[in-house]
Formats: structure tokens, C-alpha cells, sequence
């Protein structure tokens, strides 16, 4: 098993840099303090993450810097100050990750130079998840023109280079669930999610994810992408990245760590843990049968 923990964690700055503006940001950032003891309780090689705050054209980019280094302003909140950090990545991973993109089909390439300007999603992430830099990391970007089919490759890519290499992976997608933002100022103690809509299709979202339904909720995808997402990409593709690299079936336990509205979007913390036994698959798209062996618990709508 390379992937031995994953989910999602929200990449907006305020939980990492102003917690304290908002008792929602204060339980989302709590959130973030417990699933790096989860992590650490699995004791993984390598935390991998797949950001969509770094978005990329052509193809997919793979940090690649052993220590990058830098002092990060988020380009929207600026006025929350800034980040210095130092991170430690896993160069070889990374390598070995951009060659097994390449043979499953993929465009891809490592980036290693002294400022390249890490997203502030996996910024936020690492310092929250990896403060003391003790687990290696790899980023990766998120092509803003991939769907379904090039973004399940390359999670199974990564797959691939993790198993090639035998290491141990913390695998999770740097997202928001609904991502309408505020347009205008509002006050930290008024914050809020943009729509009641919005918070309805966030609270399912979890409630499969915390079933641990990683498959069924990634085959979803394209219908919260109509109905809670504002159109910046292609779609919803961060739960195909996941189910692919974790394993694209429904036995996991799952874990809700957090959610709180992020100046109008849905800012969550989930774990999800794969189970070893079964649990019974309930995959919207069922297997092709060859030898019946009983019906499975499958959702009929």
C-alpha cells in the first residue's frame, strides 16, 4: 500500500496567518493541528499534494527543489501579511514522478529554480501539516485544462512512481468545496458560506467522504462542479487525483476534521485512512461480472 493516509485540506491563508480573526478559521486551523497527528501516527515517507492553487497550461508541473526558499504574499489577501518559509523536497520522487507521467502518455516537468513562486495553498498545507519539515514533499500542479480522463492517468501516475520507489505516502488535494469567494469587504466575525446552496452540497460532499466513499463521491465530480463551483477550470478534479492515487473504491474511514466558511467558500479538513476489510463497494459504476458471487450493496440513484 503506498498511500497509507490522504483526504483534503482548504489552502486559503486566514487559518495559517489570522486564525484568531474568526472562531471558525481558530477550529479550522485546530483541524489542520489533528490531521498532522494522524499523519504522523502513520509515519509516511513522503507527504505528496496536489494543489489546485497551482495551476498549470501546459501540461503538469512537479516542484522539484530540494530546499525551496522564499517569503510568500497571497495574491488576494495580501493584506494578512506575509509567509517566509523553507521546505524539504523529495527531488528523487519528483524525478521519478515526471518519468512515470511520461509513460503513461502525460506532458510533465520538475521545477527546481531559486524563487519559483509556490502556490500559497501548498504553502499553507506544508507549514500547517509539515511544520518542522520532517516528511519530504512533492507538489504537484493542476492543469487547468485536464478533465476527468487525464487527471485520473496522472493520479495513477503518481501511483506508480510511490510504488516504484516503496515509499510510504500522505497523499492529499489542496482545495476548496464550493469556491465563491466574496467580492467585496466583510467583516472576519461575519463570515460566512456565499449560499445556502453552497453549504447543503458542501455538508453531502462530506457526509459521503466521512462514510469514507472516496470513489462515489469522486464520481460526482462534474455535478458539484455545476452546481458550487465558479467555472475557473475545466472541473471538479481534485477527488479523481485522489481516488486514483489512494485506490478508486469506498473502503475507507473517513474523518471530518474541520469545516468552516473562508471569506464565502467551503474551507474543510478530511482523513481518510484505507481499510484493509470490506466494507461493501457502492460505486455508481458497477463492476463488468464475470463469475456471480452475490449481489453487491450497490446505490441505485
Amino acid at each position: 500500500m503506498s498511500a497509507v493516509i490522504g483526504g483534503i485540506v482548504t489552502g486559503l491563508p486566514h487559518p495559517l496567518l489570522v486564525p484568531e480573526q474568526n472562531a471558525g478559521w481558530q477550529r479550522v486551523r485546530q483541524g489542520f493541528e489533528r490531521l498532522r497527528e494522524s499523519i504522523a501516527a502513520q509515519k509516511p515517507d513522503v507527504l505528496v499534494l496536489y494543489s489546485t492553487m497551482w495551476p498549470s497550461i501546459i501540461g503538469h508541473q512537479i516542484q522539484a527543489d530540494p530546499n525551496p526558499e522564499w517569503v510568500h504574499v497571497d495574491e488576494l489577501f495580501h493584506d494578512l501579511g506575509s509567509i517566509p518559509y523553507r521546505f524539504r523536497m523529495d527531488s528523487e520522487l519528483a524525478g521519478t514522478l515526471r518519468d512515470a507521467c511520461e509513460a503513461r502518455g502525460l506532458k510533465a516537468r520538475t521545477v527546481s529554480y531559486h524563487g519559483f513562486p509556490i502556490d500559497t495553498g501548498s504553502v499553507v498545507a506544508l507549514k500547517l501539516l509539515n511544520p518542522d519539515n520532517a516528511i519530504p514533499a512533492v507538489i504537484l500542479s493542476s492543469n487547468v485544462y485536464a478533465d476527468r480522463a487525464e487527471t485520473v492517468v496522472l493520479g495513477k501516475a503518481t501511483r506508480d512512481a510511490l510504488e516504484a520507489s516503496g515509499k510510504r505516502a500522505a497523499t492529499f488535494a489542496v482545495m476548496s468545496l464550493s469556491n465563491r469567494l466574496f467580492t467585496d469587504w466583510i467583516d472576519p466575525a461575519d463570515d460566512h458560506v456565499h449560499s445556502p446552496k453552497d453549504d447543503e452540497w458542501n455538508r453531502k460532499i462530506l457526509e459521503l467522504l466521512e462514510d469514507g466513499r472516496l470513489e462515489d463521491t469522486a464520481q460526482l465530480s462534474r455535478t458539484i462542479q455545476q452546481q458550487i463551483r465558479v467555472r475557473k477550470v475545466v472541473a471538479f478534479k481534485s477527488l479523481w487525483w485522489l481516488s486514483a492515487v489512494m485506490g478508486q473504491h469506498n473502503r475507507y474511514a473517513g474523518e471530518v476534521l474541520a469545516y468552516e466558511p473562508i471569506m464565502g467558500t467551503g474551507g474543510a479538513v478530511v482523513g481518510l485512512t484505507p481499510l484493509q476489510g470490506d466494507r461493501g463497494d457502492r460505486e455508481f459504476d458497477e463492476d463488468d461480472v464475470e463469475v456471480f458471487r452475490g449481489n453487491r450493496e450497490v446505490l441505485q440513484s
